[in-house]
């Protein structure tokens, strides 16, 4: 088989019903959703800040048994817990 021709493949008729529908130009992007994954990405680029915290010492048992629990660092289960307090999917009690 000469090296400038390529394999034809064959397509499900799914696959060939999607492949024409999309050549006929019948796909659009949603801008607000590819605007919303390039704020995320964006926001998961930039660096992380050190900080100092006081916990009781049981608090701080609480939570690293927990994150033992999780199979996760202490640290991230704290970050993890406050980026959702902020971002309001977790309510205080």
């Amino acid at each position: 088989m000469p090296a400038n021709k390529s394999k034809k493949t064959s397509l499900t008729e799914k696959e060939q019903a999607l492949l024409t529908s999309y050549e006929a130009g019948e796909w659009q992007s949603d801008t607000e959703t590819v605007e919303q994954l390039v704020k995320a990405a964006r926001l998961s680029m930039r660096k992380t800040r050190r900080i100092n915290i006081r916990l009781s010492e049981s608090t701080l048992l609480k939570v690293k048994q927990r994150a033992l629990e999780e199979g996760i660092p202490y640290q991230t289960l704290i970050g993890s817990i406050l980026h959702k307090y902020v971002q309001g999917k977790l309510k205080s009690a």
